[in-house]
């Protein structure tokens, strides 16, 4: 089994700030019970996928812990349908 990547309220809120509307979920994924309230009340859908090959869960930690840390440094400055794009494509590009 892979490592779990968790989601809280705070992810949450995070998440609605950068205006993500969508969180793909899959057996890596745990969303707290109080963050699951939180995306079906404001609106973000959970989509569930499965993790079909190890390497996807490995890109998807590593795009998620790339992103963070993007928008940590560059807080407001970057769209986040962009950054997404473009970390979702150099992430993938290394695996090929």
């Amino acid at each position: 089994m892979g490592k779990k990547t968790f989601y809280t309220e705070r992810d949450m809120q995070d998440l609605l700030d950068r205006g993500v509307t969508s969180l793909e979920i899959n057996d890596n994924v745990v969303v707290t019970d109080v963050a699951r309230e939180m995306a079906m009340a404001r609106g973000i859908r959970l989509v569930r996928a499965s993790a079909a090959h190890p390497a996807d869960s490995a890109d998807a930690e590593l795009i998620h812990r790339v992103k963070a840390a993007v928008l940590a440094r560059l807080d407001g400055q970057v769209e986040a349908t962009i950054l997404d794009a473009v970390v979702t494509k150099v992430v993938r590009s290394l695996s090929e």
